[in-house]
């Protein structure tokens, strides 16, 4: 079906004014310091949920403290309130510890006349445990609303860490107004997944638009799922992978889609802003926690496809391998780190519980084919200046649900892939894969890290990343005198992403402020599908963001001079500096090799606010971006032309 230019219901989509007033304002009220560990440590949630109990098979499985089993003979009352309780402490802990998962067994949860509503706040995950997205049923809803920052600022920008995975949501509105009661509203930003998913009996709305103020939202990724009509509304980019839908509406910058059944034609890029993908280069879906036909818990770890559309469950069970749970270690607040290091060194899998994780010697995957799962937004925080996460230069491993936190003293690298001595055990049919694994350098605390993720192996897929230097938080990030120019001098991170391996694809790369390139591409065969970008807002003077050569600025994506062949999909670079006057210049949004084997189609630079200048889109090639074009996208359809 042709895509509408608007979408039904809500108002024509505003063009983004600037994400600052109402991050800032938010990073005010933000209060709460992140604890670090002086070993492997753990911070754990304030509240509990009740673990799970014994299973059918008899032996007891413990998922931690923060985890809340659900089955279908629980009243709907109860299972409301809980949620609800939760709601209430996440909607606003932006920068808390606290992390949870809620996960469901086969069963239909909520009735036509007594329906299940959830709203999901920060570090939640909410999750079904069939093998198919439609064993679990909620009939109501899984939703994210706006946040009211003041009665007429109302917003969807900092709806950030959150999950809704492997299940079906049948819309019932019984008990919301007219303007809720039809649709399944998920308002989110970055770090936030969607995958598994069916919705069915209304429409999915990616904006909410039933709240008053600018109802701005910057995401988002959906992955293996399927939706009938999909509002996007405000949200000024996304990213739609092997999906299902009947119809999508509306676009503000840039809107992708890769193996998407159903999805707009891009005929006439930029109006409207689409790219169309018939099928995705390399996925690989993530792995999903499963109770078995015989009640056992088990992980299920897709393989690597390529050249794919549609959903990977349609004819049954998603092709892969199962696991079962015995052969991870449950890892929960109180595990010790000398059991997760010797589960490593044999080749043993983790599943990572919901909690903070102070990290102070570096964890090392050895062994090809290893899964490190986490859920409820587990967070590894680097301490003593260490890189988290280690996986050396094997095929196969698969590391997703993980967020990565830099500490107060400086790490080279967060998550480093392959050590980069030019050795190679790479598999193009079995990549090394990172699917929701989320990286933070500020925001709750003091972050330092030179590189954020660093990837030297061959054939690695990258499946969504936010890789955020973060531009508010807590004191002393908060704006205000000096709290730009504090946040620069402490909150420091050189580069986001840098990709050294050859043949890397990377489909959902969401990298932002870093103090330096973003992203730098040094690999042959590259392949990036969606790639937004945000440079600093907080260089204090044009000698601060400047490359050593007298370049003004730094472009938010580099491909390397020696790089052949390399390809873009869908990509955007913003900016807005609030700092220096006269203002300061960035030369260009993205800079490449000019060969016939590097390509970029359809990427962008748009200003946002503020008195920053991008002179051009790619190279010396496209407009320039400035206060006279406030919101307003500088093309370029493709590179070269």
């Amino acid at each position: 079906m042709a895509s509408r230019s608007v979408p039904a219901r809500p108002p024509s989509p505003p063009r983004r004014r600037s994400p600052a007033a109402g991050r800032n304002r938010l990073g005010r009220l933000l209060a709460l310091a992140l604890p670090l560990g002086l070993a492997f440590t753990a911070v754990p949630a304030t509240a509990s949920a009740a673990p799970p109990g014994d299973r059918p098979d008899g032996g007891a499985v413990d998922l931690g403290p923060n985890v809340t089993v659900f089955d279908p003979s629980m009243p709907v009352d109860q299972i409301q309130a809980t949620l609800d309780a939760t709601y209430a402490q996440q909607v606003d802990n932006e920068m808390g510890t606290e992390r949870y998962a809620y996960l469901f067994e086969p069963g239909t949860y909520g009735t036509d006349s007594d329906p299940l509503q959830i709203k999901v706040g920060y570090y939640t995950e909410i999750s079904g445990l069939g093998a198919s997205p439609s064993d679990v049923v909620i009939n109501g809803k899984v939703e994210t609303y706006n946040r009211c920052l003041a009665p007429d600022n109302c917003i969807a920008l900092n709806n950030f860490w959150r999950t809704v995975s492997n299940l079906t949501i049948q819309v019932n509105g019984i008990g919301q107004d007219d303007c809720r009661a039809p649709t399944n509203f998920w308002a989110v930003s970055q770090a936030v997944s969607m995958r598994r998913v069916q919705v069915q009996g209304g429409d999915l709305s990616l904006m909410d638009y039933c709240t008053a103020g600018p109802q701005y939202a910057s995401g988002g990724f959906i992955a293996d799922s399927t939706a009938d009509t999909v509002i996007n509304g405000s949200q000024q980019q996304w990213y739609t992978r092997n999906s299902v839908i009947g119809e999508w509406t509306n676009g503000v910058w840039n809107q992708v889609f890769s193996g998407v059944e159903g999805a707009p034609t891009d005929a006439t890029f930029p109006d409207p802003p689409y790219t169309t993908l018939e099928t995705t280069p390399v996925s690989r879906e993530k792995p999903f926690l499963f109770v078995d036909e015989r009640g056992r818990y088990a992980v299920r770890v897709p393989d690597a496809q390529r050249d794919t559309r549609g959903v990977s469950w349609d004819d049954g069970m998603t092709a892969g391998r199962t696991i079962p749970l015995s052969e991870f270690l449950v890892v929960t607040p109180d595990t010790g780190f000398g059991r997760i290091n010797a589960q490593l060194a044999r080749g043993g899998h983790l599943l990572f519980t919901p909690g903070v994780y102070g990290v102070a010697h570096s964890l090392k995957v050895k062994r090809a084919d290893t899964v490190v799962l986490g859920i409820g937004h587990a967070t590894l925080t680097a301490d003593r200046g260490v890189t988290p996460l280690e996986i050396e230069d094997v095929p196969g491993v698969v590391v997703a649900g993980m967020t990565i936190d830099a500490g107060s003293q400086l790490s080279p690298v967060l998550l480093q892939v392959g050590d980069g001595k030019g050795r190679s055990r790479s598999d193009a049919a079995n990549p090394t894969t990172l699917s929701d694994v989320y990286f933070r350098v500020g925001g709750p605390h003091v972050g330092k890290t030179d590189v954020a993720l660093q990837v030297n192996s061959d054939d690695v897929l990258i499946d969504h990343t936010w890789v955020w230097r973060a531009d508010h938080g807590v004191e002393p990030f908060t704006a205000g005198v000096n709290g730009d120019t504090d946040r620069w001098r402490t909150n420091t991170g050189r580069n986001g992403v840098v990709v050294n391996g050859d043949d890397v694809t990377a489909t959902g790369l969401f990298v932002e402020h870093f103090q330096q390139h973003n992203t730098i591409w040094n690999g042959e065969r590259g392949r990036v599908v969606l790639y937004q970008n945000e440079i600093p807002y907080d260089p204090p003077s044009q000698a601060d963001w400047q490359e050593p050569d007298g370049t003004l600025g730094w472009a938010g994506y580099k491909v390397g001079d020696q790089v052949r062949e390399h390809r873009l999909d869908g990509g955007g670079v913003y900016g807005y500096q609030r700092n220096a006057e006269p203002g300061i210049t960035t030369e260009t949004g993205f800079e490449v090799p000019v060969t016939p084997g590097v390509q970029l189609h359809h990427v962008m630079t748009v200003h946002l606010d503020g008195i920053g200048v991008i002179e051009n889109v790619v190279n010396d090639v496209g407009g320039r971006s400035d206060a006279s074009t406030q919101g307003t996208p500088q093309y370029v359809v493709d590179y070269p032309g």
